[in-house]
């Protein structure tokens, strides 16, 4: 197998008894193998206890994903929790603060079982 596959399947992560392949930074290799339990223990591993907050923001970018089959944009996430949280809680500072690993849309992407972004996604 060539470095392509090693890179793409880097690893598994343990959820529920079972060996769930991921790639090398943490983003589902079959996004059917997404649950709430795969978040929860992916957060885990990044240090990151999900608060009610972070479940309204990984439930907003699978909704998008599922309606709109792309991730939404930070700036259609601060406006969507503008309107919900507030000016302070719905801004781009916050949501990167409660998302250290690469903001809601490399590590809530990667919560919420959704690839990476690429281009203007």
């Amino acid at each position: 197998m060539g470095d392509a596959y090693r890179e793409f399947t880097a690893r598994t992560l343990r959820v529920g008894g079972r060996d769930i392949p991921v790639d090398s930074e943490g983003y589902l290799i079959d996004l059917d193998d997404w649950s709430e339990d795969f978040a929860r223990a992916l957060a885990q591993e990044e240090g990151l206890a999900l608060s009610d907050e972070h479940w309204q923001v990984i439930r907003f970018i699978r909704d998008f994903h599922s309606e709109h089959r792309v991730q939404p944009q930070v700036r259609v996430m601060i406006r969507h929790f503008t309107e919900q949280w507030g000016a302070e809680k719905g801004s781009n500072h916050y949501l990167h603060e409660i998302f250290p690993r690469g903001g809601p849309q490399k590590q809530g992407n990667r919560l919420a079982g959704i690839r990476r972004t690429k281009g203007e996604h």
